[in-house]
């Protein structure tokens, strides 16, 4: 993408920036990153642990939110209360200001100590903003905050405070109440200057880039307008990636050295063309098609080889599961860590996507998902398992590799071939299985990184033995 040359300041339009083509797949391109989601982990925790993400292989973390929330007396400690008196996860993802800190993660001076740990083992902090809405209860949102954007009556689209009742009808989904949180109005100049400039002061602490919460529910250019808030055009998006100022603020760096991507969660009437147009995606679909595997412990009659997302899969984020998918209606939290792991080590090893590991919380079972249940703490012990961090540096080492995806007749064994270079071996059934697969392996025995385990290479073929949900790392030296 062409970078900006020239800039005037204090001018209220700057020339656009050049779209990136992410609908077009290049087949040479490969991804190398993988994400850590420190989910309800607070900066402290995520500083003090930046040694071990960086040597679990992980180039990237993201946070929670990060801006003020909604914030009841007593709340902030536990991840989920039956009784909603300790707090809950979800309630920082209610704003009730565009200002750096809340009671969850911590201060914008906690903050900068964990950004200062992350540059001393080079991982780029991303954090989840969610510009689409307030807290539910309207009357938590800052004084600040409303006067900034022009009064109460500016701050929400006109039917902002009315439920969704149809997301597929995109009238609604944008400019109406997702979930009942009320719909922010994202067109307004006075609310774009506001959060840029949280944005801008993100950036100056060292942060690398940003999860777009419910980016969906944020209108593109095709999508209606909200004539009766005043507005224009849907220009948010513009706005946010560089491509236009508003009243005098910009983006404070070139957009396309940031690592940006959007929660356009997939399903019919999505413009995700547009949304390619600004960032990359997440790949929702894909990630519901691999877990259905796991569950069935076969990929027989199940496509894990298409990304299921009409944008090119090396501007996808992917995943296993996300913290909606643990966290929300549980969808994915009966899976057990084993199952989890045999498809992060499937789904890393691949050449495209950039996978994000959900950090599950410390303790939780398959009948405990909420574990020690403490707000600020971190995540189980999975993020740095041996299989985990193998196939983090395998991706690494795998750049530039084309892959090649084969699987057994009872779809049970997954092989992901890297080129010439390597493969990852994956039994995501509950029994011992043999592999007898084609590969681009030379001839020759391999020893697997993690458990030493041999496999051998012949005439073109892979052939070794596998326990039970495990994954294998295999080399060429």
């Amino acid at each position: 993408m062409n970078k900006l040359l020239t800039l005037t300041l204090g001018l209220a339009t700057v020339m656009p920036l050049a779209a990136k083509d992410r609908m077009t797949h290049d087949p040479k391109a490969t991804n190398s990153e993988t994400i850590l989601h420190a989910w309800s982990w607070n900066f402290p925790t995520i500083g003090k642990n930046m040694k071990k993400i960086a040597d679990a292989g992980f180039t990237m973390v993201q946070t929670s939110p990060v801006q003020n929330c909604y914030a009841p007396e007593g709340s902030g400690k536990l991840i989920f209360d039956d009784n909603v008196k300790e707090g809950n996860w979800y309630y920082y993802y209610q704003p009730t200001d565009w200002k750096i800190g809340n009671n969850i993660v911590g201060s914008r001076q906690q903050m900068k100590q964990m950004m200062d740990s992350a540059a001393k083992y080079d991982i780029r902090v991303i954090v989840d903003v969610l510009p689409n809405h307030t807290a539910f209860d309207i009357d938590a949102v800052s004084d600040d905050f409303y006067k900034a954007v022009g009064g109460r009556d500016k701050m929400f689209h006109s039917k902002g405070l009315t439920p969704i009742e149809d997301y597929n009808d995109r009238n609604q989904c944008t400019l109406m109440a997702m979930g009942n949180l009320p719909d922010v109005n994202t067109e307004n100049p006075d609310f774009q200057k506001y959060y840029l400039q949280f944005v801008n002061d993100l950036l100056e602490l060292g942060v690398g880039g940003f999860r777009y919460d419910t980016a969906k529910h944020i209108g593109v250019h095709s999508d209606p307008v909200d004539s009766a808030s005043g507005v224009k055009e849907n220009d948010f998006w513009d706005v946010v990636t560089g491509r236009k100022a508003v009243k005098g603020i910009k983006l404070a760096l070139p957009y396309d050295s940031l690592f940006v991507y959007g929660e356009v969660l997939q399903d019919r009437n999505v413009p995700e063309n547009e949304y390619a147009d600004y960032m990359g995606q997440t790949a929702s679909g894909y990630g519901h098609v691999l877990r259905e595997a796991l569950d069935k412990g076969s990929a027989n009659g199940i496509d894990i080889m298409s990304w299921h997302h009409s944008a090119a899969p090396e501007y996808l984020t992917t995943w296993v599961e996300s913290h909606d998918t643990y966290a929300n209606a549980h969808e994915s939290a009966h899976l057990s860590d084993d199952q989890i792991r045999t498809g992060w080590v499937f789904l890393t090893a691949r050449q495209n996507g950039t996978p994000l590991f959900f950090s599950r919380p410390a303790g939780s079972t398959r009948k405990n998902y909420w574990g020690n249940n403490r707000l600020g703490e971190r995540g189980n012990d999975e993020f740095f398992h041996p299989e985990v961090v193998a196939v983090n540096n395998f991706r690494k080492k795998m750049a530039g590799q084309p892959e090649d995806i084969r699987s057994s007749e009872n779809g049970q064994v997954l092989l992901v071939n890297r080129g010439k270079k390597g493969a990852a071996v994956i039994n995501i059934s509950k029994i011992a299985n043999s592999v007898n697969l084609p590969t681009g392996l030379p001839d020759g025995t391999y020893k697997d990184v993690v458990y030493g385990k041999e496999f051998k290479a012949k005439k073109g073929m892979l052939h070794g033995q596998l326990a039970p949900e495990r994954s294998y790392l295999l080399e060429k030296k």
